[in-house]
């Protein structure tokens, strides 16, 4: 059987593709490139270009592959963009994964995995680590849109035989302790991966958007995790789906947080040098603070987070920007 990785050549997508190829699955990927890489795309995994809405083209990806999941990655990822953007987020996002879904269902592939968002929360009322049942708020059009696929996916769950894992990202950072990949997207938004381009020299400098948020310091407070823990935690939840298990719709996290400033900090340290740091104003669609309950995940999924650690979090996203650094000069 074929796991079917949409957006496999992109930042998470990729790490997905390496672990379910270290973990001995066959995989296809379709993605468009427009943010990821042929490259990074592990050679074993069978390759589509293209996009998901491109029926002809999924037609014939399960056509030749006997897919019995999709593990879903494929949409835009910026919050400030979403904002001032939001009708290309509802599609690219939401219309693209009503295809994608409609699809599957067509062609009876059982298990679907979604990338969702700890976005669809919003800023929570307390300070308390947050748990699936906490209230839905999303505070930009990038967590609506990924909202909306989850109603569509319960939906489609309930009048299908469907079943689905939506997980919950917080704050993905980090690459591939192995060094295979890493966040390479030019222009990406991501705190550690523009932070680690500052360090390097490849920005003049770094910009915290607020220092008057109600935080210890004055600016946003974050769970970071792995992206390695956080592909694992695909795996299992494939796994789980292939056992029998329900649906589910779980947080990936670690349930702790980090503000901007304490991020700046560890980037320092561990790299050993200071770079230029410029104070801006408060961008739309940033929620104060969020933190993640991460119980529901360890106990449905059996799922056990490794890299736990923000210093490796950022050296591992330092070591991947120095290998870009050299990749780029050859």
């Amino acid at each position: 059987m074929t796991v079917l990785v949409t957006g496999g050549g992109g930042y998470i997508g990729s790490h997905m593709v390496w672990a379910l190829i270290d973990a001995g699955e066959d995989v296809a990927v379709i993605d468009r490139l427009s943010t990821g890489f042929r490259w990074a795309i592990a050679p074993e995994a069978k390759f589509y270009q293209g996009d998901i809405a491109d029926e002809a083209l999924l037609e014939r990806i399960f056509t030749e592959n006997a897919v019995d999941a999709i593990i879903h990655f494929a949409g835009s990822i910026i919050v400030p963009e979403s904002v001032s953007d939001p009708l290309s987020y509802y599609e690219n996002n939401t219309a693209k994964s009503r295809s994608l879904i409609a699809a599957a269902v067509r062609h009876k592939v059982p298990r679907f995995v979604f990338s969702s968002t700890a976005a669809v929360y919003g800023t929570p009322e307390s300070a308390e680590p947050v748990n699936e049942t906490a209230g839905l708020h999303p505070e930009s059009p990038y967590g609506s849109s990924k909202l909306m696929t989850e109603i569509m996916l319960r939906d489609t769950a309930a009048a299908h035989d469907f079943t689905y894992t939506a997980l919950r990202y917080f704050n993905v950072a980090g690459a591939d302790p192995r060094g295979r990949t890493g966040q390479s997207t030019v222009g990406a938004t991501h705190l550690i991966k523009v932070a680690g381009e500052a360090a390097l020299g490849k920005r003049s400098h770094i910009s915290v958007f607020g220092t008057d948020y109600p935080t210890p310091d004055g600016t946003c407070v974050r769970d970071y995790i792995h992206v390695t823990d956080l592909a694992n935690a695909h795996l299992k939840a494939l796994e789980r789906m292939r056992a029998g298990g329900g649906s589910l719709v779980a947080n990936c996290g670690y349930g702790r947080g980090f503000s901007v400033l304490e991020v700046l900090d560890t980037v320092r340290k561990v790299h050993g040098k200071d770079f230029e740091i410029r104070y801006g104003d408060r961008r739309p669609g940033d929620a104060v603070m969020i933190v993640a309950n991460p119980a529901l995940a360890k106990q449905e999924l059996g799922w056990k987070p490794e890299h736990d650690d923000l210093e490796f979090i950022v050296r591992t996203a330092l070591d991947w920007e120095a290998h870009l650094a050299k990749r780029n000069d050859r």
